[in-house]
């Protein structure tokens, strides 16, 4: 059943398709847990969408594009998927999906109900570094992380490496599966929307909709 919040004075029913969790139950629901945590966290405890975990980024897309032909008018439908590249204009969601990906706009479909993590998860993680220190210890190296500054224009797979490299000495070393999900809970909204204009978005988008 889907997660029905209250706006204004509409009832309105939201589901957002996630981008994770591989082709496991317990991976699915990890994922689930980990976005639930941040997005309450968020402000949105009591409002919260429905979410589903659907694997890869395919998935994902195929997912919300039967969702969104299925849905009402007083239903928010939206994608949150890692934008893989650098995202020339946040507010152009679509038209980013075309050219990167060749996908097609599913009709009627806006860019409100694409919600980038730019250029993906780990990017959201790596902006808040004292949830990094406190989830991974004293064996975690900061320095290996890039700069705060322009996150968000730094390639996936240099993000990734260099998270994999600052907790490489921690017993619980960040790899892709169970343990990608457990930092997100403990990352702090104020400062990810310091640094992160695709997390800011995501918070304005969930905020007027939800």
């Amino acid at each position: 059943m889907d997660q029905r919040t209250n706006r204004g004075d509409t009832l309105v029913s939201a589901t957002i398709y996630l981008e994770g969790g591989g082709d496991s139950k317990e991976l699915h629901a990890r994922c689930r847990e980990g976005f639930r945590k941040l997005l309450e966290n968020s402000g949105f405890a009591g409002r919260m969408p429905r979410l589903v975990a659907c694997g890869g980024r395919g998935e994902a897309y195929d997912d919300f594009r039967v969702a969104h032909r299925e849905a009402g008018p007083a239903e928010y439908v939206a994608l949150l998927i890692d934008s893989e590249e650098p995202v020339a204009n946040l507010e152009s969601t679509w038209e980013h999906l075309r050219q990167r990906d060749g996908w097609r706009t599913p009709s009627g479909a806006a860019d409100r109900q694409v919600l980038f993590m730019t250029t993906c998860m780990e990017t959201w993680i790596i902006a808040d570094r004292q949830a990094l220190a406190e989830h991974y210890g004293q064996a975690f190296q900061a320095s290996a992380l890039p700069p705060l500054d322009d996150l968000e224009h730094r390639p996936h797979d240099d993000v990734q490496d260099r998270l994999a490299q600052a907790t490489q000495r921690c017993p619980n070393a960040y790899a892709k599966g169970k343990r990608s999900f457990a930092i997100l809970g403990r990352l702090d909204p104020v400062t990810m929307e310091s640094h992160l204009p695709s997390f800011s978005r995501v918070r304005r988008i969930l905020k007027d909709s939800l």
